[in-house]
């Protein structure tokens, strides 16, 4: 994208000062199309469509989705401003993830990829631009990406490391362009397991340069020996007849055994005319090897079905309100398990290793990563496990009930665990399953607690959703649909009807899942 220009004249560097002028601290996020002016040259009207319906589609939305601002496009580029560094890095994972997609569709020259950096600093505001330092660092990270990447500063990265689940690699002081001190810089990875990914490769590295050290000094010391081993055998060869043999020594009286040297016990006797039988290797007793392979299942709660009035006039994604008839399935008692979750993430089938107690819910899971989950428990168990419809979630979360929550059209203190649901469920974390009643159906947790994924992709509406309880499975499947809220939401989202969406493969700290079958 090059240095940032005042928006009116097209001349580098901050405007004239005026008296006083509005500052703030912000995150900037840089965005540039790389190779922008060979797309041109390939398919100049074609390019520019795509670019302005990827602006129109993807970047606006993503940004205003994360509560940024887009402060202005550049052509074949963007700047945007955001109050939250947390909230900055994540639109520009969820804007890289999803071109992805949107490119697996065209061939690879014409692909749209996009550089992006993100820095933090102390800017000027104007009302169709901002200025300062803070903007040129970030789009001197931008310059230094490579396409589908996004570089963000040590600022940045100080802000976001505890918070984020993805992996970041240090990328040292880097001295960038008409910036006095070098910028610290960061390489963000989709996920945590990138990271372990880049860094087992680094490792596998330096492992095999040291296996290589470690030939060539022991093939040294081989040589050196087996050339010693040869003189010595041409000395003896050359050496004079040896003299009479000296008399024998009188024996010295044997030591007692020591106990390192102690023959090993003698075989346990055996009938006339048998063979001792061999010893068999020590190994873990059947109990110890059951528990090994046990895979810890969720519990189940079989549901007869029925039929059900879905959705409600509180929102316009909730409507129409349309009668659907869900078949006999089973529903997971609890949200999946931080225990449950890492028996996944031991058999290196599920991305990262949970964090948190073994019986609260796993967080920071993405739509894929639940589905990955789903398949191996379904291999392992050999049960036909997977994620739960839209239409079974709100059947299940209803529990029979046709009412704003499930328990009735009020909000009862302690019901549920969320920001203001007060009692024991304004929880600043998750906590335990099952600390709460269940409903009429036995589910625990059906609204609060953690937010679900199902298998539905998203659409805005139930206009032409299904009636007999499977998922929709048309529509954007880049996003797909949560349910219940979690404990950081308010009430309206733990009502049974209540309906969001997130980005497919973006993790974030409040998702987890639950299992049907």
């Amino acid at each position: 994208m090059g240095e940032i220009r005042d928006f009116k004249s097209g001349k580098p560097g901050n405007p004239p000062s005026n008296g006083a002028v509005p500052r703030r601290l912000a995150a900037i996020v840089a965005g540039d199309i790389a190779g922008y002016s060979r797309l041109m040259q390939l398919d100049e009207e074609g390019t520019h469509s795509r670019v302005k319906r990827i602006e129109r589609e993807l970047v606006e939305p993503t940004i205003s989705e994360h509560h940024g601002r887009l402060v202005k496009t550049t052509g074949d580029g963007f700047i945007a401003m955001f109050d939250s560094p947390v909230e900055a890095v994540r639109c520009s994972i969820v804007i890289q993830q999803n071109l992805v997609g949107r490119n697996a569709a065209v061939p690879r020259d014409y692909w749209i990829e996009y550089r992006i950096g993100v820095n933090l600093g102390d800017v000027i505001i104007e009302p169709d631009d901002i200025y300062g330092d803070g903007v040129n660092v970030a789009s001197r990270l931008e310059g230094i990406a490579e396409p589908g990447e996004v570089f963000i500063s040590g600022g940045i990265y100080e802000q976001i490391k505890h918070k984020l689940v993805c992996g970041y690699e240090s990328l040292g002081d880097r001295k960038v362009k008409n910036i006095t001190d070098p910028v610290r810089v960061y390489r963000v990875l989709p996920d945590a397991a990138a990271y372990g990914r880049t860094r087992k490769r680094r490792e596998n590295i330096l492992i095999g340069l040291l296996a290589l050290a470690m030939a060539i000094i022991a093939g040294g010391a081989l040589w050196y020996m087996l050339t010693q081993q040869l003189g010595k055998q041409h000395d003896v060869a050359l050496a004079p007849s040896a003299s009479p043999a000296l008399p024998a020594p009188s024996p010295l009286p044997s030591p007692l055994p020591s106990p390192a040297l102690s023959p090993s016990p003698s075989p346990a006797p055996t009938l006339a005319g048998q063979q001792p039988s061999p010893q068999p290797a020590p190994s873990a007793s059947p109990a110890v090897s059951a528990q090994a392979a046990a895979v810890p299942e969720p519990e189940m709660v079989p549901l007869a079905g029925g039929s059900f009035s879905m959705g409600s006039n509180d929102d316009a994604s909730e409507r129409p309100i349309h009668r659907v008839t869900v078949k006999p399935f089973a529903m997971g008692k609890y949200p999946v398990t931080v225990r449950e979750w890492n028996a996944c993430a031991a058999a290196k089938a599920c991305g990262f290793v949970a964090a948190g107690k073994d019986d609260t819910p796993v967080t920071n899971v993405s739509w894929s990563d639940a589905r990955q989950y789903v398949a191996w428990l379904a291999d392992s168990a050999r049960k036909a496990y997977r994620l739960p419809s839209e239409a079974e979630w709100e059947f299940a979360a209803r529990g029979g009930t046709q009412t704003k929550y499930w328990w009735g059209d009020q909000m009862q203190a302690g019901a549920a665990s969320c920001k203001d649901c007060g009692g024991a469920g304004g929880a600043e974390q998750p906590v335990k399953v099952g600390s709460f009643k269940a409903n009429p159906f036995g589910l625990h947790d059906m609204g609060g607690g953690v937010d679900q994924w199902v298998e539905d992709c998203w659409h805005k509406s139930y206009q032409g959703a299904p009636t007999d309880g499977s998922a929709w499975l048309g529509g954007d499947c880049a996003s797909h649909v949560i349910r219940s809220g979690s404990w950081k939401n308010d009430a309206r989202y733990v009502r049974p009807a209540s309906r969001d969406n997130y980005d497919t493969n973006v993790r974030y700290p409040t998702h987890g899942f639950r299992v049907a079958l």
